[in-house]
């Protein structure tokens, strides 16, 4: 990316809570998403016929004994816990152990199983056991804020039931965790602010996700042509290496996206005007890219926009007046670009910026050297898929 482009250590602290502010104010909150499965499962367990019986502990049932090793074991691998979390994992009554929330088991009503586990924000420092498969009933596991280490374990797909898997702001590293394919009904990934490194495979594009955060790792890929499969309201992917273009299939994903985030990511390429698609859209951050090109006329049909930012890109012509229009947008940030003009319906706007531009008459914009050098750049054109054409090829 070149140096005009590159956050220094200070902005990069402040997207960094940027994006961690867009993602968790508007999105389902996990334990919310918890509390329903379990009392889903709890309503169904009442609605059973199950005669009255002993407590359930790893004494008497299975499924507690295959937890109460998973969990000993993964107690075991915990090299620090200054919050004393799992200090009182002991005994077979693991329904009572911190962090551990049992239920009905889905096959069976009249048996206990563990079906969340909820760690969060535990400063525990250790590695994953392979035991946590054992955990076949789990439907919600969140270890997020943690100083978890080394990768997820292979076992993980025996976790068939897993609706939500958040490991978010650990110490994580590794390829992308390839066993979360395998997980049949999984609806909720964060795996952000980790070390995962390499491609992202184009399959996770595939899965019916609802919300899935990357953002904050060293992932290295290109969008794939099958990104616009992906069903998810919430895709997060700031701050890593995509280094290519924004695939014309984006405009698939209009019935169900209702926040994209690719700020600070390498981008390189035009908005391609399928973008326009994206009715349900609220949310669309861009800013810190290598977008070039102009905005398409197209994005007047996304009604449901409330927040657009594509600031610090290498954006130019005319901001398209029925983009200001839209009856929802309260925040448009497209400062540090090319722009040479703006309808003045832009600046009627509840938050608006369009600093370091080259519109003539407003103030804090380019020296006119830089407008003029721009100027003379030879014209960029964009391919069907929305990447650069070379010359003579569009």
């Amino acid at each position: 990316m070149p140096a005009e482009h590159k956050l220094n250590h200070k902005n990069t602290n402040a997207t960094t809570c940027k994006v961690r502010d867009m993602t968790t104010t508007t999105t389902t909150s996990p334990a919310a998403l918890l509390s329903a499965v379990l009392l889903l499962s709890a309503a169904a367990q009442l609605c059973s016929a199950c005669p009255p019986a002993a407590k359930q502990t790893a004494e008497n049932n299975p499924r507690l004994q295959k937890a109460y090793v998973a969990l000993q074991a993964l107690k075991h691998r915990i090299t620090d816990d200054p919050k004393n979390l799992t200090g009182g994992w002991c005994g077979p009554d693991v329904c009572g152990y911190f962090g551990v929330f049992c239920t009905a088991a889905p096959d069976d009503p009249c048996a206990v199983t563990v079906a969340g586990l909820d760690l969060n924000h535990g400063d525990l420092a250790g590695e994953f056991p392979e035991e946590l498969g054992l955990l076949s009933d789990l439907a919600v596991l969140h270890l997020n804020s943690n100083r978890f280490c080394g990768t997820l374990p292979e076992s993980l797909p025996k976790l068939s039931l897993l609706h939500e898997l958040d490991v978010s702001n650990n110490r994580l590293s590794g390829g992308f965790p390839q066993h979360i394919l395998c997980l049949p009904n999984v609806k909720y990934v964060d795996i952000r602010f980790n070390n995962f490194c390499g491609a992202v495979p184009p399959a996770i594009f595939d899965k019916k996700i609802d919300a899935l955060f990357l953002n904050d790792n060293h992932f290295d890929f290109e969008l794939p042509d099958n990104f616009g499969n992906s069903p998810a309201s919430v895709i997060v992917l700031a701050n890593v290496n995509l280094k290519g273009c924004i695939p014309s299939s984006i405009g698939r994903m209009g019935a169900t996206l209702n926040e994209l985030i690719v700020l600070n990511s390498g981008v390189r390429s035009c908005i391609p005007p399928e973008i326009g698609h994206l009715g349900e859209l609220t949310v669309l951050d861009l800013s810190f890219n290598q977008l070039q090109g102009t905005l398409p006329e197209s994005m007047a049909w996304m009604r449901s926009l409330e927040q657009l930012d594509v600031a610090h890109n290498e954006l130019a012509g005319h901001i398209p007046e029925g983009i200001c229009a839209l009856p929802h947008l309260k925040n448009f940030t497209y400062s540090y670009n090319y722009f040479c003009g703006e309808p003045e319906r832009c600046l009627q706007l509840r938050r608006v910026d369009d600093r370091q531009n080259c519109i003539a008459g407003r103030p804090d914009q380019r020296p006119a050297d830089q407008c003029l050098a721009f100027l003379h750049r030879p014209p960029v054109h964009c391919d069907a898929h929305g990447c650069f054409a070379p010359p003579g090829h569009y």
